[in-house]
């Protein structure tokens, strides 16, 4: 893995370098925010020892401290309302916070707790070996750090996406569901491949004319009309795919355990909330099932 990022082990930060210094700079390394004014008794107390636990850690985590009547804004991004307040910044997320001044041989645990882990690292040379198109090295460090930290959401939704390009869904998709309360990002994009793989294995994308004709040959045959929708959605051709679900949930919201709504969901997971296809068939699903 590579080595921390060279650089000052204690900085200052406020309102217009916070996201660049912190939610940035934590994705190359841990970076712990310490809220703080010259004003304020335990600040002073807490600051020294919470350097000293950093500076003892040789640059592998970094603090930066706030203060909070210069940086108002920050200040209010999260919610200051006591001090010191302490907020540890990973993968560009916050992962773990504390209030007031601790002893010192707590500060030095919380930090510690930020370092990478043995399976943190295996993770790290996983994704440098897959940049370089080692795919089998790569899998075996996801694997082995999976044996360390089975939960570990890197891990899984790295080994996930690994195995799904080869075909393997439905270890892709067991792998997928053990991630949980996982940061923002990793849970969307591990929700996101999910859909994929659903949508791509659903219904084979070839034979389309064929799928095509037997569902205008038979209307009233709405298993035939399921499997064209998804087999459009497979071909990611959603312009297509989504009036077809969709009628199938206008004649029987229930068919096939569903099968039409939760395909459209996939789909929805796919595009993303953003896409204006979504928009407009998430209301045109709504329209149907509430009226």
């Amino acid at each position: 893995m590579s080595a921390a990022p060279a650089g000052p082990s204690v900085v200052d930060v406020g309102d217009a370098d916070f996201v660049r210094e912190v939610v940035e700079r934590s994705r190359e390394l841990p970076v712990i925010v310490d809220f703080w004014a010259p004003w304020c008794g335990p600040c002073r107390q807490l600051g020294p020892a919470l350097e000293r636990a950093v500076e003892a850690q040789a640059g592998a985590v970094r603090l930066a401290k706030v203060n909070v009547d210069q940086s108002p804004q920050v200040a209010r991004q999260f919610g200051v309302q006591s001090i010191p307040l302490v907020i540890a910044f990973k993968g560009g997320a916050p992962v773990a916070e504390f209030v007031g001044a601790q002893p010192e041989p707590v500060l030095r645990r919380f930090v510690a707790s930020l370092l990478p882990s043995e399976a943190d690292r295996l993770v790290a040379d996983g994704a440098e070996l897959l940049a370089g198109g080692h795919t089998n090295a790569a899998e075996e460090r996801l694997r082995a750090a999976l044996a360390k930290d089975a939960r570990h959401p890197e891990a899984l939704l790295a080994l996930a996406r690994l195995v799904g390009e080869r075909g393997e869904t439905d270890e892709a998709l067991e792998l997928l569901e053990r991630i949980s309360a996982a940061p923002g990002p990793i849970e969307q994009a591990a929700e996101r491949l999910a859909a994929e793989l659903r949508t791509v294995t659903s219904a084979p994308a070839a034979e389309l004319d064929a799928l095509r004709a037997r569902a205008a040959s038979a209307p009233d045959d709405l298993a035939a009309q399921l499997e064209l929708g998804r087999a459009l959605a497979a071909a990611r051709r959603y312009e297509e795919a989504l009036p077809a679900l969709l009628a199938v949930v206008e004649r029987d919201k229930s068919f096939a355990d569903e099968g039409a709504r939760k395909a459209m969901l996939d789909v929805f997971g796919v595009l993303g909330s953003d896409h204006p296809l979504v928009a407009e068939y998430r209301s045109a699903l709504a329209r149907v099932l509430f009226r």
